[in-house]
């Protein structure tokens, strides 16, 4: 598990992506992580298809926030707070907010047209739980109010969804649900949560319409008698996809809470592979190596070659200064999970810590590997930088600094490294292009900012 932050030499941690649409006042950070995003691929891809959307442009983001939320914000991205993560019993639960979330997708929920909407970017489930309904009721004072509540979005502005587009989602979900032969139950125990949300949030002492019309459970009545009837109401979760599940909720919860709550959830007597990887995560954050890997070891006692486990055992290993012994269990975890590119990228950034030349055309082999299949990891194009830039080679070191700042939202950096990498790869190369097409975009972007900040000075 890794947070998406500023560049640190000694753990590996990838740079920051700032997603301004997200929450430009207090920019939240995305967590990535293998074995996570490989979950979120499996749990989804039958709810995608079911949608009849390519599984291959469908991304299923995690977002570091503790609210319990899921909202998409244009184009095809489904964001999943950390909170509902947590907060979720099973996986059946998240099933049910990706199926309402793609029915968002799959229908074009985008307002467009009015400046405000413009400005408005993302399609929060807990702000359009709490005002949507209000609004669409002709309570508008009082829904922007219940708006206000929910994830806040750019320029502090707020997407009111109509009742209809609410309803849409609602059985656009149930269907896939239904078509994948995914049990509903996880939807409606999901919105029993959102029910305390409201309850919690005091929504309805500002307006008799919601007084008198919760929303959750309004929703709950319609979506339970569709449900019920559906002869994927018995089915159950794959116990495989619920145990991985598990294993990805508790290391995420290792991952982002403190110590004593990790431990009070999850206390040395708990011997389960849950129990293990949420234990291992908290004292390795704590900087008790000692203790992380031998929580580690029991991990792989299990599964001498899950990857999972083996990238668990490096990481822990390279972020505590020991990058050479991180060397082992980093290759093994490689060979298992070969399509694994961040487990890539983790290796590459070992074997160059280890700081013996006789291991950069190794790390050169792998970053390279990883980055052909996920080309948006900032940390990876920083490292491949560096090795190029030991080799001598400044242009593909400046052509890789520059895809690193694009990816990092920085165009005035990624314009001025473009073009001191074009001035030196071969004109007509690939690579030669690549620059020009950073430059261009990168560009564009200043240019912009330029105006835009000239607008405000006015």
């Amino acid at each position: 598990m890794r947070r998406v932050n500023p560049l640190s030499t000694r753990l590996m941690l990838f740079l920051a992506l700032v997603f301004a649409a997200v929450q430009p006042a207090a920019a939240q950070s995305i967590l990535r992580d293998s074995e996570t995003e490989k979950l979120f691929a499996d749990m989804s891809k039958p709810l995608i298809e079911a949608a009849k959307l390519d599984p291959k442009n469908v991304k299923i983001v995690l977002i570091n926030d503790p609210e319990i939320n899921a909202f998409v914000a244009g184009g095809q991205v489904v964001y999943i707070h950390t909170g509902l993560l947590t907060a979720s019993d099973n996986a059946n639960q998240v099933q049910g907010v990706i199926a309402h979330e793609l029915g968002h997708v799959a229908g074009g929920h985008v307002i467009r047209g009015s400046e405000g909407a413009k400005q408005a970017t993302g399609i929060s489930i807990l702000s359009l739980v709490l005002g949507g309904l209000a609004m669409a009721a002709g309570a508008g004072e009082a829904g922007m109010g219940a708006m206000a509540l929910g994830q806040q979005v750019a320029m502090g502005q707020f997407l009111a969804f109509t009742r209809a587009q609410e309803t849409s989602a609602d059985l656009a979900g149930a269907s896939y649900l239904s078509a994948a032969g995914i049990s509903g139950r996880g939807s409606i125990d999901f919105f029993k949560k959102l029910q305390n949300q409201e309850y919690r949030l005091a929504v309805y002492d500002t307006d008799s319409y919601a007084r008198t019309h919760p929303l959750s459970s309004e929703r709950i009545s319609t979506l339970s008698g569709i449900y019920q009837k559906d002869p994927a109401w018995t089915h159950r979760t794959d116990p495989a996809l619920e145990a991985r599940f598990q294993r990805v909720r508790a290391k995420l919860i290792g991952f982002i809470s403190d110590k004593e709550a990790v431990i009070r959830t999850y206390p040395p007597s708990d011997q389960s592979v849950p129990a293990h990887y949420a234990r291992a995560y908290a004292y390795h954050r704590m900087g008790d190596r000692d203790a992380a890997l031998k929580e580690a070891d029991a991990l792989l006692a299990t599964a001498p070659q899950d990857p999972f486990y083996l990238e668990l055992k490096g990481q822990i290993l390279l972020e505590s200064g020991k990058p050479v012994d991180a060397l082992d269990p980093l290759r093994l975890a490689v060979a298992k999970a070969p399509d694994q590119p961040m487990i890539q990228a983790m290796l590459g950034h070992a074997l160059l810590a280890t700081e013996k030349d006789t291991n950069l055309p190794e790390a050169e082999r792998v970053l390279r590997a990883s980055i052909g299949r996920d080309n948006e990891q900032p940390f990876a194009w920083y490292q491949l930088g560096v090795i190029y830039d030991r080799k001598g080679d400044q242009p593909r070191a400046a052509l890789a600094t520059a895809e690193r700042y694009s990816l990092e939202g920085e165009p005035k950096m990624a314009l001025a490294s473009a073009e001191r990498a074009l001035r030196g790869i071969p004109q007509g190369t690939p690579d030669f292009l690549r620059a020009q097409d950073i430059a261009m975009v990168s560009r564009t972007e200043v240019e912009k900012d330029r105006k835009g900040k000239g607008r405000r000075e006015q």
